[in-house]
This record gives structure tokens, C-alpha cells and sequence, in this order.
């Protein structure tokens, strides 16, 4: 559905390079995470998916199609910017009303729910709206396209925490009735990720994971105890986080948690718990900066 081989982009005026030879394929339609710090090319790689931007060199492919300049590879297409350039006059009748002209398999009756659901005024200019109201006409759109491609930059900021899990509801729903490829770029990962089948790290302008959910969410092994038993039990592997606390150590280690796991910090008298998935992210990212320097 997407394919991105040996892709490289710079900004032209200071040749600053953002990605360096990002090879990505996805070949079915799945719920996928992209997340990564910021300035990590995220926000590039998404647009230049889109068609937004042209690549300096390698090839992008759109359902079999190269998405710059080209209206029919566009028609495959939707993607939700962070912020969306929407008109200033527009209201939410026009918002669904153009959508449905851009997106052959639009879905005005989830339209209308979600409209209700994120009790927006149909009438009222969107110039008008706060930045939630915002946030949610933009969800709309999205997964109302039905597009083959749909692409969401931090879908859910400015939402609080009932409108988030409306739109989680939303997205599960709209995927089961039409599954596609939805690719969804969060900090808050730890709330998509039972949502998403993928999940696709990206750092320093290069795809760092491109990796099944259920094999990611189970990494990152924590033990505390005594700097000794610690140090005795973590030997051989790769630690990711490291502290101490006068006699009291602590690491995270890079590996699957599991019963093992759990048997060998009994031994040596440690306790042990899961890293979250956000920890483990963050952690394995500073990793390959050390290990680059």
C-alpha cells in the first residue's frame, strides 16, 4: 500500500538533511503508530508520503503510484496535517460537504454522528472554533474519507481525555466497517497502542523500528534491588537505563518481559516490573544515540 525505498529529503535552502535513506513498506491494511521526538522527521516523512513534498532521491509509491504532482495517486489519499489548513469561512456543512466531493468513498453518515458526538455546530465558521473543536473537525475528515491511505499527525491534541477515547472509539469502528491503511503519529502512545497493529520509531531522519505492536508493547524489563544483585542478574545484557540511589540500583533492560525474567529477579531478590512502552521508547532512542557517538 505504501512503499518507500532508499528515501532522502533536505531542506533545500541549507541542504539540512531530515531523512536519510528511509526505506518503509506496508503492504496491508493495518492501524499503524509512527511516533518519535521531536525534530525526528515524523512530520517529513508523513508529507512526503502525501505527496506534499518531492524526495532528493529514492522512490515513494502510493497504492502503486508516485503521490507528488499526480491527482490520480491523490485520490487514495487523506492526510489530516496537526494543523489542518481548513477555510477560514468554512462552516462543518461545508467541511463534510467538500470532503465528500475530494473522497469518492466518503461516509456522510459517520459524518453526521461524529459531528454530534464531538457536539460541533454545523453552522457556526470554523475560525471561530477552539482548538478542540478544531482538533475534531479535522478527526472528521479524516475518517470519514475512507481514503486507502489515511495519515493523522497528533490526531488528538487539544482533546481532553472523553473526546480522545471518542475518537479511539470512532477510529476502531470505521476501520472494522472499511479496513485500510491508517497510520497515526502520537505522543501518546501508551493510549493508541492497543489500537495499532505497527509501530514505526523514527529517529535522527531514519526509520530506527518497523515492528508488530504485540512485539514492541512486551519490551523493556525493569529491575531494582541492590547495586550487587542488580549487576549480578543484568551481566550479559543490554541495559538501556541505568541508576542508583545509594545502595539501591535500578535498570531497564532491552528484552521481552516474561516468566523468566520474573524466576531470575526472585533468585536474586529483585523486584521487577514491565517498562511502560513510552519509558521503553524514549530509552531505546537515547541507546542508539550513545552508541552513534
Amino acid at each position: 500500500m505504501i512503499h518507500m525505498e532508499q528515501v532522502c529529503y533536505s531542506y533545500q535552502k541549507n541542504k539540512t538533511s531530515i531523512l536519510n535513506s528511509v526505506t518503509l513498506h506496508e503492504n496491508e491494511p493495518v492501524i499503524g503508530a509512527i511516533w518519535g521526538r521531536n525534530g525526528a522527521g515524523k512530520t517529513t516523512l508523513m508529507s512526503l508520503l502525501a505527496g506534499h513534498n518531492r524526495p532528493d532521491s529514492g522512490t515513494i509509491q502510493i497504492m502503486g503510484q508516485n503521490p507528488y504532482n499526480n491527482l490520480s495517486a491523490q485520490g487514495h489519499l487523506c492526510y489530516i496535517q496537526e494543523n489542518h489548513p481548513l477555510g477560514k469561512s468554512w462552516t462543518m456543512n461545508d467541511l463534510v460537504t467538500i470532503g465528500s466531493h475530494f473522497h469518492s468513498q466518503w461516509d456522510q453518515e459517520l459524518a453526521k454522528r461524529l459531528i454530534d458526538a464531538f457536539e460541533l455546530p454545523s453552522k457556526q465558521k470554523m475560525s471561530k472554533f477552539s482548538k478542540g473543536m478544531k482538533t475534531a473537525a479535522q478527526i472528521i475528515l479524516g475518517l470519514c474519507s475512507n481514503a486507502s491511505v489515511t495519515i493523522m499527525d497528533e490526531p488528538t491534541n487539544g482533546l481532553d481525555a472523553e473526546k480522545r477515547k471518542l475518537f479511539y472509539e470512532a477510529l476502531l469502528e470505521t476501520y472494522e466497517n472499511n479496513p485500510r491503511l491508517i497510520l497515526i503519529s502520537t505522543h501518546h502512545i501508551e493510549e493508541v497502542q492497543p489500537l495499532c497493529e505497527s509501530l514505526i520509531v523514527v529517529h535522527q531522519g531514519k526509520v530506527l523500528y518497523h515492528r508488530p505492536m504485540e512485539e514492541v508493547r512486551e519490551r523493556g524489563v525493569l529491575l531494582t534491588g541492590l547495586i550487587q544483585d542488580v549487576e549480578l542478574a543484568s551481566v550479559g545484557t543490554n541495559i538501556i537505563e541505568s541508576a542508583r540511589m545509594g545502595t539501591t540500583g535500578k535498570v531497564m533492560i532491552d528484552d521481552v518481559y516474561s516468566k523468566e525474567w520474573a524466576a531470575k529477579a526472585q533468585l536474586h531478590g529483585l523486584s521487577i516490573e514491565k517498562a511502560t512502552l513510552q519509558d521503553y521508547l524514549v530509552n531505546v532512542t537515547r541507546k542508539q544515540e550513545e552508541v552513534r557517538a
